[in-house]
């Protein structure tokens, strides 16, 4: 009982106490991904960038009557500002509800603490994301937009969808474990939630007023134009206090009843695995 407990810790103390093996662990993850290929870690890379191309072809080219980035700002930047921070929430998601099926050999390990498991896939998903975030302030200082101050902000950002991916993942991760349709099932409704979040649409062309709170529920709105007025649009995240203060507490709850599910759950993982 004494494990027990002391394996309910915090994910917070417990993520500072395995830093190291949390920063091992994430190195090797991305790695092994792209393991046996000759190009490597730059197939993660190339699959996010065909996307943005084809994107920018059809919606920018081909149907640009059908794209609606709302100001003067080319399309090409707003679209790259909103897939950036989708491609992180995307692969961080997707991983992490996979991360305990796919690391089951830890997880029958008494001595090994699973709980840091969805730590580890949330940080793997970083490297990509550091990346595109590059490519996308290198993008708008090609067209104008250097990088400022308000640069800054895009690393809280990340924060944001680093936290959000935490606390759903803790609990997609542990149910995934006896329903392991859910890993199709959270397929589907990232595709849905892709088309529903102002990723190549913006907010502003809404002219009712209840529409755009009801979309604004959705927590990642807040951080895609987060991403929009670090790159391009020079706001400070806390000009939105009462939305900022929405977002952490939506986290926040996230990461709890993640958190609680997956401890309520952890005893049965190596029966079932």
């Amino acid at each position: 009982m004494a494990n027990l407990k002391n394996n309910k810790l915090n994910i917070f103390s417990e993520g500072f106490r395995n830093r190291k093996l949390i920063w091992k662990l994430a190195k090797n993850d991305f790695k092994k991904r792209y393991a046996g290929s000759y190009l490597g870690v730059v197939w993660g890379m190339v699959q996010p960038l065909v996307t943005v191309v084809l994107y920018f072809l059809v919606f920018g080219l081909i149907f640009p009557s059908q794209r609606s980035s709302g100001s003067e700002v080319p399309f090409v930047l707003f679209l790259t500002a909103g897939l950036v921070p989708w491609f992180f929430f995307n692969e961080g998601l997707t991983t992490g509800t996979n991360g305990l099926i796919e690391y089951n050999y830890l997880v029958k390990k008494v001595v090994f603490n699973i709980s840091i498991l969805p730590i580890i896939r949330a940080v793997a998903a970083i490297f990509t994301h550091l990346f595109f975030i590059v490519v996308l302030l290198v993008m708008a200082s090609i067209y104008g937009y250097y990088p400022s101050f308000y640069s800054i902000q895009v690393l809280y950002y990340s924060l944001c969808i680093f936290v959000l991916i935490l606390g759903i993942s803790y609990a997609t991760s542990a149910v995934c474990v006896f329903f392991r349709d859910l890993t199709q099932l959270i397929t589907i409704i990232l595709q849905v939630l892709m088309w529903g979040t102002p990723i190549m649409w913006d907010l502003a062309s809404f002219g009712n007023e209840t529409v755009k709170k009801v979309l604004m529920i959705n927590p990642l709105v807040y951080i895609i134009n987060g991403y929009r007025e670090s790159v391009y649009g020079k706001v400070w995240f806390f000009e939105h206090g009462w939305y900022t203060l929405y977002f952490w507490c939506f986290a926040a709850l996230l990461l709890f009843l993640g958190t609680r599910i997956f401890k309520r759950l952890r005893v049965h993982f190596s029966d079932v695995l």
